[in-house]
């Protein structure tokens, strides 16, 4: 039986300093129309298109501090 914890990658991890993001799936083909997230007073957002996490820089969510 697979093991279903590995069926899918994890979302792809952006670093950003700003609250108001623009994202567009990485744009081309593959894409998805452009949408505008918000992270308002959180530490992170997730596009409802792709996946994509925007992380704010330096919070404990960002995975490289």
């Amino acid at each position: 039986m697979a093991d279903a914890s590995n069926a899918f990658p994890p979302p792809e991890v952006i670093v950003t300093e700003d609250h108001r993001i623009a994202c567009d799936g990485g744009g081309g083909a593959l894409g998805h129309p452009k949408i505008y997230l918000e992270m308002g007073e959180d530490d992170f957002v997730e596009c409802g298109y792709c996946d994509r996490r925007f992380v704010k820089k330096g919070s404990a969510q960002d995975p490289t501090a």
